[in-house]
């Protein structure tokens, strides 16, 4: 219900050489339609509707605008996502979540990492000038950016070398040797955007998720939030459980893709094992009205928690003399988010390790800085009960 088809834009064309068969006519998906599940899972840890139906997202009472820039495989390409943030400034839109990177690099060099082409390098200034570009033009016209930190489990102050990019076309990349000085990880290393690292249940940082050593200034990390961690709770029955992830909202036809959901609506056997639920109005509902839920990990399902954080201080504090001058600057909006999430210590010994967990010792991360500001956790946790009653306070 708190879906605004009309406001919402779809700035992608198909590619069938990484999305598959088009579905629609011109390779054009329709508003409210989502192949790879991504944006609603998204959507929903914002703001779905507090109905008794489902889950509740942390605003559940604002308005959810979908602005696509990212193709069905997961793809998000540099113009389709310059044009979603643009049109969010045009739309008058209060807040942007952002969890992803533009493809194809991992990170954009200023003349290029030194095994990059020069006309990779050119490529690279093409995403850097342009997505500062749009982002600055978002923030001029009062959009709060909010962005992930990324899923390489590395200090974004200290980037090890990308075996990634480029993604695309396919099966291009290279071994590239990054400078934190001259190489930005986007959007998240862009203007204007909040930094969200990922947390477990434990509020230990994921073992997936990027961190930042390099202070306050430095502008990479800012909140951490709830982004699940399927190996959390080592030693107890929680660990390698989803409900370590997050639970939130997924489109039936992603569902039914990946083999959970059948052809009639039910939740298959695997379904079941990856912990997808249904809800419908009644017994004799059909499928196509029930709600489907599925838990899912990373820092992208930590920044949608603080970009629904930054749409309730807006909720709060933005309301104007009359209707039409609702709204709260963006850098008002950034200082009720940061001053109001709850300080978190570095962990004691600050070498958290994951060898426990499985993993091996290049996701060991070490945290620097004070309980006020540090590398794992930023200025604090998102605190939405904070920010509505203390604002910039904190």
């Amino acid at each position: 219900p708190n879906f605004d088809a009309s406001l919402s834009r779809n700035f992608v064309t198909d590619i069938p050489e990484i999305d598959g068969p088009c579905e629609f006519n011109g390779c054009k998906d329709p508003i409210g339609w989502d192949d790879s599940g991504h944006g609603t899972h998204v959507a929903g840890t914002v703001a779905a509707a507090a109905n008794g139906f489902g889950v509740s997202g942390v605003a559940p009472n604002v308005t959810l605008v979908e602005v696509r820039g990212g193709q069905d495989s997961g793809f998000l390409f540099l113009k389709p996502v310059a044009d979603a943030l643009t049109y969010s400034g045009d739309a008058g839109l209060d807040v942007v979540n952002m969890s992803f990177y533009v493809d194809p690099w991992l990170y954009n060099c200023i003349g290029g990492a030194p095994e990059d082409s020069p006309e990779d390098a050119a490529f690279q200034q093409l995403v850097l000038d342009t997505m500062n570009a749009a982002m600055d033009y978002a923030h001029g016209k009062g959009v709060t950016l909010v962005g992930s930190l990324g899923n390489n489990h590395e200090d974004l102050s200290n980037p090890r070398h990308d075996f990634s990019s480029p993604d695309y076309p396919l099966n291009t990349a290279h071994e590239r040797t990054i400078n934190d000085a001259t190489c930005f990880d986007m959007p998240v290393e862009g203007q204007h955007v909040i930094g969200v690292s990922a947390l477990g249940p434990s509020e230990k940082k994921a073992d997936y998720s990027n961190y930042s050593s390099g202070g306050a200034a430095k502008g990479e990390i800012e909140v951490a939030a709830p982004g699940g961690w399927f190996r959390d709770g080592f030693g107890t029955p929680t660990f390698r459980t989803v409900q370590n992830e997050i639970l939130s909202t997924y489109p039936v036809n992603a569902l039914q893709a990946d083999g959970f959901v059948d052809k009639n609506g039910r939740i298959t056997r695997d379904g079941l094992a990856n912990g997808v639920m249904k809800v419908c109005p009644s017994k004799k509902s059909a499928y196509t009205d029930c709600g489907y839920y599925a838990w899912l990990q990373g820092t992208s399902m930590a920044s949608p928690h603080a970009t629904g954080v930054a749409a309730l201080a807006v909720s709060a504090w933005g309301a104007g003399t009359t209707a039409d001058d609702f709204g709260l600057a963006p850098d008002t909006v950034r200082s009720i988010v940061l001053n109001s999430a709850r300080e978190h210590a570095c962990p004691e010994p600050p070498l958290q390790t994951y060898t426990d967990e499985g993993r091996s010792t290049e996701f060991n991360a070490l945290c620097t800085g004070t309980e006020e500001f540090n590398a794992f956790y930023g200025n604090g946790i998102v605190d939405a009960y904070a920010a509505v009653t203390t604002g910039a306070a904190g």
